[in-house]
């Protein structure tokens, strides 16, 4: 069940991104449970993945534990990103438009299944101030 916000606002709203930008963020942001599942696999002592050359700054390191160790920082570089945009956003909602923005749930599922406590006007004002921050941090 997908989000239902419209990727194209009218340029005079004060969250207004481009289409394409906004559908860049959203995908960076559905990312986020893969980042981490990753970063919960990688304890950096029993396990070593095979694709940790995808995030290592360097590929002149033949330092397993320091890979891990890199590949850890860049998944948690991410989410903590995306955390603090969501608290950034609104702090007694972040949980809300964190598991929006990162599971592509839509309002109806806030709202029956979590009990989110606003309207849905506040929420997809909310979910816009989101990526409207969020595109900012990431320029």
């Amino acid at each position: 069940m997908g989000t239902t916000t419209r990727p194209i606002i009218s340029e005079k709203n004060r969250y207004w991104i481009e289409k394409h930008r906004y559908y860049e963020l959203k995908h960076f942001c559905l990312q986020y449970p893969i980042w981490k599942q990753a970063h919960a696999a990688l304890d950096g002592f029993s396990k070593r993945p095979t694709d940790l050359s995808a995030v290592s700054q360097t590929n002149d390191i033949s330092d397993p534990t320091l890979k891990c160790a890199e590949a850890r920082s860049f998944y948690l570089e991410r989410m903590d990103l995306i955390e603090r945009i969501a608290r950034d956003t609104d702090l007694s909602l972040s949980n809300y438009i964190l598991e929006a923005v990162t599971e592509g749930v839509s309002y109806e599922h806030l709202k029956s299944r979590l009990e989110i406590p606003c309207c849905k006007d506040v929420y997809h004002e909310l979910y816009r101030r989101f990526f409207w921050l969020l595109n900012k941090e990431r320029q």
